[in-house]
């Protein structure tokens, strides 16, 4: 146990999910049947239509479809952000039944990128840290009866934000356009931006037409950040345009 990195998995989705798009799409401007419009829409490749209701911003047709994510390695900080994106369904590892370190080990924690980034010296003051809050955390769960649920659930308020969770995580396509407009921007905490752009890539593989233009605002017109703007959109358009080609 210790410092850990961010695992992402797509684990479960809707089967089809441009086909299920394409089929609800074309059943709001069509006289016939559900059955008629399946046989439709399976006999013909569907990668143009998705690309215009997308384009067309028609994108309620999108939310038929759901993506779940396996998601490790990212920090109670995070947890705090992505629960902010209220159309979607979160199961998070609690710290109120499940006890934090074990048999003498630290508990699972990141290092923010920016303690990394000015060395080994102060990656191992951090780790020490970590450490240290560990011993505070396992001197309240004796203090308080070491009695598992009734003792974890108080003795958690000493844990830093750097401690690690892990979550199930299910949002619909549409919601996920938005997640990755908002997270994968530069201007987005870095934590946060490495699991949308990890999340990206899942998705791209299984549903390519439906995200194949996702990612931060500027892919596709001004940056929305006004003055805020990183002033690197040519890059970012650069970059998520090498994701998809990978």
């Amino acid at each position: 146990m210790g410092e850990v990195e961010l695992k992402v998995k797509l684990i479960e989705y809707t089967p089809n999910p441009e086909k299920v798009v394409a089929m609800a799409a074309k059943l709001c401007y069509s006289p016939s049947d559900i059955d008629d419009i399946m046989h439709g829409v399976t006999e013909k490749d569907q990668s143009k239509f998705i690309q215009k209701l997308v384009d067309m911003g028609h994108l309620s047709t999108i939310e038929h479809v759901n993506f779940t994510f396996g998601i490790e390695g990212v920090s109670r900080s995070l947890l705090a952000q992505i629960t902010r994106h209220r159309i979607a369904s979160f199961s998070v590892k609690s710290q109120r039944y499940v006890r934090a370190g074990n048999d003498g080990e630290c508990f699972n924690y990141i290092i923010p990128s920016s303690i990394r980034g000015l060395g080994d010296e102060y990656v191992i003051r951090f780790k020490q840290q970590m450490e240290e809050i560990q011993k505070w955390y396992d001197e309240w769960v004796d203090i308080l009866g070491n009695t598992g649920e009734d003792s974890y659930q108080d003795a958690r308020f000493v844990l830093p934000n750097a401690a690690e969770t892990k979550m199930i995580l299910t949002m619909n396509a549409r919601e996920l356009l938005h997640f990755f407009r908002l997270r994968c921007c530069n201007r987005a905490q870095w934590e946060i931006r490495t699991l949308a752009k990890e999340m990206l890539k899942e998705v791209q593989k299984v549903a390519p037409n439906l995200f194949k233009d996702a990612g931060p605002g500027c892919l596709t017109g001004v940056c929305p950040e006004g003055r805020m703007t990183c002033g690197r959109a040519k890059e970012v358009r650069e970059e998520f345009l090498g994701m998809e080609a990978e």
